[in-house]
């Protein structure tokens, strides 16, 4: 069982992240065996077994992950359903997965847990969070426990960010009271 950050704290994750084989086709979609208890499929299967998994996703025991190159408007009519989507990041240089929480959270209004998963490192854990993500979900065994609460202390190292984002849409310069140092050219 890996760990999870998710609302500031370390947790034990309940849930199973499906990967289909590379290049697996849409037969292998619709035929995989789902392992018990929580999980989380991928777009490929959802899309192949929408009708039969529906219930489960409103139960809030089945998610769907998206990979980089696939477009967040393909689950926009059933995000209202969904609790869980997560985000695929293959490997640390790719960032399509910024783009894509930023497309749910602003432009599909996606509420519910938005999971990063895959390579993600330390390193990006602040700017994920500011993307909109709320479970960040390294590798299994790529950090200890001690290496996470590390990583959660170094989320303060920010206090104020300058740039808007999901998290914070105002930048700093609209979020702090404007003192003019003239007071007659105010």
């Amino acid at each position: 069982m890996s760990d999870i950050i998710k609302n500031g704290r370390v947790h034990a994750d309940e849930w199973t992240v499906l990967r289909l084989a590379e290049g697996a086709n849409v037969d292998e979609a619709a035929t995989v065996a789902l392992p018990p208890g929580r999980v989380i499929v991928p777009l490929a299967v959802w899309q192949a077994r929408r009708s039969e998994l529906l219930a489960k996703a409103e139960a809030g025991v089945l998610g769907v992950w998206l990979a980089g190159n696939e477009d967040p408007a393909a689950l926009a009519d059933d995000l209202l359903r969904l609790q869980l989507v997560a985000i695929d990041f293959p490997k640390f240089a790719d960032g399509r997965g910024y783009s894509i929480a930023t497309l749910l959270r602003t432009r599909h209004g996606y509420t519910g847990e938005l999971r990063a998963i895959g390579d993600v490192l330390r390193d990006q854990f602040f700017f994920l969070l500011r993307c909109g993500f709320s479970v960040l979900q390294p590798r299994e065994g790529r950090y200890t426990p001690a290496q996470l609460e590390a990583a959660l202390a170094s989320l303060r190292d920010f206090s104020q960010p300058y740039q808007g984002a999901v998290d914070r849409p105002e930048p700093l310069f609209r979020r702090q009271p404007r003192n003019p140092l003239n007071k007659e050219a105010a």
